[in-house]
């Protein structure tokens, strides 16, 4: 009779401690989901477009934009190479790395264009960014913060052929040409000297 009274308090108990036990454990917190993937577009240009020679300087303020692209093109005695790599990127140099390394160019959303690892996501930190480009001047800002503070931003201007006369810088006047000296007048001709006629003698009459 007392093992009848007590089984249903032994049930009881048995099923307050699996409700404890699960309240203990709970659910399983989800993982937050993995961010979707930047698409990769196509750039604004092709990687053949920026491969050549070019004079390199770099600015930090905007405000002296002008004077360092006159100073890049001053440059060209030990221009900057751009080659085709490999597999159809360029061959630049990344961020504090001696030897360059194949970059690929990646297009983003709002027609931007990113030079950087080609297995990164467009904008990642070690690309850089294509803030301008018209065939002639290519200017790239770093997309890590203490590589820009460092570097600055990255102005290129492509050189002349091999052997063509280096362009000039912007803002330098051609110099004038050199007034030509006037020429001197050719000396009148001296008038023969006068021939002087020796004086007529007067004839005395005969007979005088």
């Amino acid at each position: 009779m007392t093992l009848k009274r007590n089984l249903p308090a032994a049930l009881i108990f048995t099923a307050l401690a699996w409700a404890l036990a699960g309240c203990a454990t709970g659910p399983t917190p989800q993982e937050p989901p993995a961010p979707a993937p930047v698409p990769v577009l196509p750039p604004a240009f092709p990687p053949q477009d920026i491969v050549g020679r070019w004079g390199l300087a770099a600015y930090h303020n905007e405000e002296d934009r002008a004077r360092i692209e006159a100073a890049a093109a001053q440059q060209c005695k030990q221009p900057y190479v751009i080659t085709l790599g490999p597999t159809g990127g360029v061959m630049m140099h990344l961020a504090d790395q001696a030897t360059p390394t194949e970059l690929a160019l990646k297009g983003a959303a709002g027609g931007k264009t990113f030079i950087g690892p080609k297995d990164e996501p467009p904008g990642a930190t070690d690309d850089r960014e294509v803030l301008t480009f018209d065939g002639r001047v290519l200017i790239l800002k770093w997309m890590d913060p203490e590589v820009q503070g460092r570097y600055g931003t990255m102005v290129y201007v492509r050189c002349p052929p091999e052997g063509a006369k280096p362009v000039r810088g912007k803002g330098k006047p051609k110099p004038k040409p050199k007034p030509k000296a006037a020429a001197k007048p050719a000396p009148k001709p001296m008038p023969p000297p006068v021939q002087q006629q020796p004086p007529v003698q007067q004839q005395k009459p005969q007979g005088q």
